[in-house]
């Protein structure tokens, strides 16, 4: 999340957070759009090491990345206390945050087509382009950080995450990977109303295995593989199990905004922000802080940016704001930063294909949509469910999304429609290799079991 939300309105109700929640369905006629987010992780070219924030011994950071691209781009600076930490559009647009470890990330604006979608990261790369090599640094387009220990991450100084960093390793045991060394692509969607909403949520979790499969390409940690294809989905297994996983109980009767707004309730808070100051009150209730006795803040009332807030710090792998967050897939080059949003685009946006995926999923219970998700950080596409291969599944859902673009129609200036953004999923699905399989090839050939191959194989051109 770039920044972290500031509304003062006092929460009158639980019912406010149900409003909150229904008040994202998007009215009839109004267009539905897309938003792509996407982390790249950045490093030194000459010494292959990570970035700090700060200047060192001469060489400038990711403190330094965020000044010049507000130079390039004009956009406004949000800042933590004396920390410039992002920048956002001046229109309210997109955004540009740093995760704890430095990741550097683009929220992009809502669009209305993937062909926008590619023009902004396009125009994102560019203005990054002149300041990071001015800086001698590159970026990464794997889903964790291949060499460097935890140890030799640096820190990123944002308030929300020294909060963060202290209560993770209470409630897991890979916690702290997760925000330091890890990198992800994510696909925001719309809703039209509540039965679509939970329509979208039922469709985009049974799937977001698969997207773990058809994205894997985080199979280094620490210098060396570690025996996954997807090292980012595995480390979320065992990061905090109050705010992650699999939801099943979207998949019961009932579901809809106000079961999402008691899930939420009862998950624990991580801070409070108000001014400047973000209050630890890790592991505090919301409903406290609704009723006004919050211990570590006595007196202190529940205001919608609490909640907004409250909401960024839950890691499920759909996650409900007022638009749905699609989580699932690795960090990765550039054309799977458009893949994700088109394939979404094509099951959600089309009426006929979101039918024919809950047809395809309707048949997984939860306990088998479970055991594939811990199977697929091994496994990706060679994983089955109920009797089926993944990379069978795979094809099924991207013809699914193929034909809804189709039916949507929106072309560029050559005429092409959206299709042609998935096209790096097809050549995986046909060719029977994720990148990670590619990149794990490389490391016992070319790169002589050096990790450091990835350095120069692995970078988002600029």
């Amino acid at each position: 999340m770039a920044r972290d939300v500031t509304d003062t309105t006092p929460i009158a109700s639980r019912d406010a957070l149900v409003e909150w929640l229904a008040a994202g369905c998007k009215t009839s006629g109004a267009p539905l759009r897309i938003g792509t987010e996407h982390e790249k992780i950045p490093f030194y070219s000459d010494t292959l090491t990570a970035v700090p924030y700060s200047c060192v011994d001469g060489r400038c950071g990711v403190g330094s990345l965020l000044e010049g691209v507000q130079e390039a781009t004009g956009w406004e600076p949000i800042m933590d206390r004396d920390a410039l930490i992002g920048l956002a559009q001046t229109d309210g647009g997109g955004a540009i945050s740093i995760e704890p470890g430095g990741q550097f990330e683009l929220s992009g604006a809502p669009l209305v087509d993937i062909h926008a979608t590619s023009s902004e990261l396009g125009a994102h790369l560019s203005a990054l382009a002149g300041v990071a090599h001015s800086l001698g640094v590159q970026f990464l387009d794997l889903g964790a950080s291949p060499k460097w220990s935890r140890a030799e991450t640096p820190v990123m100084p944002k308030q929300r995450y020294k909060i963060m960093s202290a209560y993770m390793p209470k409630v897991g045991s890979r916690g702290l990977d997760m925000m330091f060394r890890t990198a992800t692509i994510q696909a925001n969607l719309d809703f039209t109303s509540e039965a679509d909403m939970v329509e979208k949520v039922r469709v985009g979790l049974a799937l977001q295995p698969l997207v773990t499969a058809l994205f894997a390409n985080s199979p280094f940690l620490d210098g060396k593989p570690t025996g996954r294809l997807s090292q980012r989905s595995y480390i979320w297994l065992d990061t905090d199990p109050d705010r992650t996983g699999m939801l099943p109980f979207a998949f019961e009767d009932g579901f809809g905004f106000e079961r999402y707004v008691d899930y939420a309730l009862d998950v624990p808070m991580y801070f409070v922000k108000r001014g400047d100051v973000y209050h630890d009150v890790a592991g505090a209730s919301f409903r406290d802080l609704l009723e006004g006795r919050l211990q570590q803040l006595p007196g202190e009332r529940a205001v919608m940016s609490d909640w907004a807030n409250h909401l960024s710090t839950i890691f499920p792998e759909v996650r409900l704001k007022t638009y749905l967050e699609m989580r699932g897939a690795d960090g990765g080059p550039r054309a799977h930063m458009t893949a994700l949003p088109a394939l979404f685009a094509g099951l959600f946006y089309d009426s006929a294909a979101l039918d024919q995926a809950r047809q395809l999923t309707r048949g997984w219970d939860a306990a088998a949509r479970q055991k594939l998700r811990e199977d697929v950080p091994s496994l990706a596409l060679d994983a089955t469910i109920e009797g089926r291969g993944l990379r069978e599944i795979a094809r099924d859902v991207l013809d699914l999304a193929r034909a809804g673009l189709k039916r949507r129609a929106y072309r560029n200036a050559q005429g092409e429609d959206e299709t042609i953004y998935l096209a790096p999923l097809e050549k995986i699905v046909s060719d029977g290799r994720t990148l990670a399989e590619q990149r794990l090839e490389l490391y016992r050939g070319a790169w002589g079991g050096s990790v450091d191959g990835a350095f120069r194989d692995c970078v988002i051109p600029l």
